[in-house]
C-alpha cells in the first residue's frame, strides 16, 4: 500500500484513470505512451493497469497531424479552428494484445455514416453518387468526402449540385468534391455523363445509385418511357452498363443500389408468371404513382442481384440497400398528401439534419398536355436545406 501511495495510485478508482502528474500521449505511428511530469520520465505501460495500447484507426474527419519546430507532434482541428497536442484518437485506443470481444452487432439503426466510416482512410478512392445534392445522397457524399475520397455528385440541377459542393467544402476545405450534370430522365444525358467521367482518366471504386423520384404524376420522358421507371431504374441500369469497364479495371470496386422495402408490395409478372413489360412503363390509364415506385424498387433489387452474379468474379460487388423505414427526406415532395403523411410520421423516423423546405416554385415535373411528355422544369432535388 505504501508503494501505491508513493506512486499516486491509491486514490484513483478506475483502472484506466491516470494518477496525478501523468499524461497520455501518442507517437507519430499511433502507439500510446505515458509521461510522468513529476519524475520527468516516460514509459509504454499504463502506470496503473500495466497495459500497452495503441490508437485505433485514423484521425477523425477534419483533423490533421503536424509537427512543430521542436519536432513534437500536434493536431489541427480544421472544423472547430483549433490546435492541440492531445491526440483525438486517444478516445479510440485498443490494447496491444486485446482479448477477443464478445460477438455483438457493431452498428444499428441509430448509427450515422460518420460513425461507420470513423478511422477509415478513403484518400485513394473515387466515388460517384447520383442525386447527391440533398437528403441521403448528400449525407453519403459528405461522409465519403470528409474521409478523403474524391467524390462526384451526379445531379440534374447544377445550381443545387454546386451549392452542395460548397456546403461540404465549408466543413472541410481540403475535400475533393465536384458536381457533374446527370439527368436520369434522359438517356442521352446519362451517356454524356459517362463520357465526361471517362475523359477524366480516373478509376471508379464506388458507384452509388441513389437518385429517385416518388409519387410523381404520370408523364413520359424524352425517351418515351414513364418517368418513375426511367429515373429510378432504367437510367441507373444504363449508367452502370456504360461504366462497367471502368469498374472492372478499378477492382476491387462496388455498386450500391438504394432500393426500398416497398419492393415487397408489388408484382411485375402477368397471370402466366412471365415478365409483363407493360407494368414497367404503363400507360396513363394504368398508372398509379405508388405502384410505379414499388415496381421500380423491385427492378433495382433484381438488377443488383444479377449484376453481382455477373461482376463479382471480376472484383466488382453489388448490393441493394433499404435506407431505413420511412427515413425522412424530400422524396415525398411530388404531392401534398404524401408530404402530410411523411410529416405525421416524422417524429418516428431518423433525421439527417436540418429539415428540408420546399422552394416557392419547386415542382418535380410538368406534363405537356398535348404530348404527355415531361418538361422537367424544376430539379428532382430542388429543395433548400
Amino acid at each position: 500500500m505504501a508503494a501505491l501511495k508513493y506512486a499516486g495510485l491509491e486514490d484513483t478508482d478506475s483502472e484506466e484513470e491516470l494518477p496525478p502528474g501523468w499524461e497520455e500521449r501518442t507517437t507519430r505511428d499511433g502507439w500510446v505512451y505515458y509521461a510522468n511530469h513529476l519524475e520527468e520520465k516516460t514509459q509504454w505501460e499504463h502506470p496503473k493497469s500495466g497495459k500497452r495500447k495503441r490508437v485505433a484507426g485514423g484521425l477523425p474527419y477534419g483533423w490533421e497531424q503536424e509537427t512543430d519546430e521542436s519536432g513534437q507532434v500536434y493536431f489541427v482541428d480544421h472544423i472547430n479552428k483549433r490546435t492541440t497536442y492531445l491526440d483525438p484518437r486517444l478516445a479510440f485506443t485498443v490494447e496491444d494484445n486485446p482479448v477477443k470481444p464478445p460477438t455483438r452487432q457493431k452498428y444499428d439503426g441509430n448509427s450515422t455514416a460518420m460513425e461507420i466510416l470513423q478511422g477509415r482512410d478513403l484518400s485513394e478512392k473515387v466515388v460517384i453518387i447520383t442525386g447527391a445534392n440533398s437528403g441521403i445522397g448528400f449525407e453519403t457524399a459528405k461522409s465519403f468526402a470528409l474521409h478523403g475520397a474524391y467524390v462526384i455528385l451526379a445531379c440534374r440541377n447544377m445550381s443545387r449540385g454546386n451549392d452542395a459542393v460548397q456546403r461540404i467544402l465549408g466543413e472541410w476545405h481540403k475535400a475533393k468534391v465536384e458536381a457533374m450534370t446527370l439527368d436520369l430522365a434522359s438517356l442521352h444525358s446519362v451517356q454524356q455523363f459517362a463520357e465526361a467521367f471517362k475523359s477524366k482518366n480516373v478509376p471508379l471504386h464506388i458507384l452509388i445509385c441513389n437518385a429517385a423520384t416518388f409519387g410523381a404524376p404520370w408523364c413520359l420522358t424524352e425517351d418515351g418511357l414513364e418517368s418513375t421507371f426511367q429515373v429510378n431504374h432504367l437510367g441507373h441500369f444504363y449508367l452502370v452498363q456504360l461504366l462497367e469497364d471502368v469498374l472492372r479495371s478499378s477492382s476491387p470496386a462496388r455498386v450500391v443500389v438504394v432500393s426500398s422495402e416497398s419492393h415487397r408490395f408489388t408484382e411485375i409478372k402477368d397471370s402466366s408468371g412471365k415478365l409483363d413489360f407493360s407494368l414497367l412503363s404503363p400507360s396513363k390509364k394504368e398508372y398509379w404513382a405508388m405502384l410505379a415506385y414499388n415496381r421500380s424498387k423491385l427492378c433495382n433489387i433484381l438488377f443488383s442481384n444479377e449484376l453481382n452474379r455477373r461482376l463479382s468474379p471480376h472484383g466488382v460487388t453489388c448490393n441493394s440497400v433499404h435506407p431505413g423505414n420511412m427515413m425522412y427526406s424530400s422524396i415525398h415532395r411530388s404531392w401534398w398528401v404524401y408530404t402530410l403523411l411523411f410529416t405525421l410520421a416524422r417524429p418516428f423516423t431518423k433525421s439527417m439534419g436540418k429539415p428540408l423546405k420546399m422552394g416557392k416554385k419547386n415542382r418535380t415535373n410538368e406534363t405537356d398536355l398535348k404530348t404527355g411528355r415531361c418538361k422537367w422544369k424544376y430539379a428532382m432535388n430542388d429543395f433548400k436545406a
